[in-house]
């Protein structure tokens, strides 16, 4: 078997020449100055991809936490008002209706005393449930000390309350109140539930 030839890939040196290159201290110093711009210039070019690309990464760490954050506060609220709903509902439907009948009295005598100066002996005229006479009436007369006429009117609510003078007639409505409350409880968790929804 003949010997193995491989192609030679290196250019034959001029006959006779060789490959030393003289050159002057100029052009040596001018050389090596280009050479160290050139190098300064890609490694300058360098760090400012680097710092471009670190701060797009940071920007988009920052705002893809941030979006993070704002999903769990979102979620988090609604989580907090899912949960506080049924107290809430139970309060406005069990606990203010008796509540607002005991502080019917109160309220209604809060209405009487800034009149009680122009009343003199005219009688005040109550209009209420039979249910809420008692305590409105033991009140007024302790308290009020002027002439009263109840009338008992079975289709008033328990919380409503209308004193009638002769040139005015004020109307308490606890009842109404409640509802407007108990209302405004609903409305509040549907519309949490529609921004929840609706993102």
């Amino acid at each position: 078997m003949p010997p193995l030839k491989l192609e030679v890939f290196e250019s034959p040196l001029p006959r006779g020449g060789s490959q030393i290159v003289v050159m002057d201290n100029a052009a040596i110093e001018d050389a090596r100055l280009r050479a160290y711009e050139t190098g300064y210039s890609a490694g300058w070019e360098d760090a400012t991809a680097a710092s471009q690309d670190d701060q797009s990464r940071i920007s988009s760490e920052l705002a893809n936490n941030l979006q993070q954050m704002g999903f769990t506060f979102q979620e988090a609220r609604a989580h907090i008002l899912r949960s506080v709903q049924p107290l809430l509902t139970q309060l406005c439907t069990r606990l203010l209706p008796p509540l607002a009948q005991e502080a019917l009295a109160p309220v209604v005598l809060e209405t009487v005393m800034p009149l009680l100066e122009d009343l003199a002996d005219t009688p005040l005229h109550v209009t209420l449930n039979p249910a809420s006479r008692p305590a409105v009436e033991q009140l007024l007369r302790q308290a009020a000390g002027v002439p009263l006429v109840i009338v008992e009117e079975a289709t008033l609510g328990e919380g409503q309350v209308y004193l009638r003078l002769p040139q005015s007639e004020h109307r308490v409505d606890l009842d109404h109140a409640v509802v407007r409350i108990t209302q405004a409880v609903h409305d509040f968790f549907e519309y949490s539930e529609k921004e929840d929804i609706n993102g």
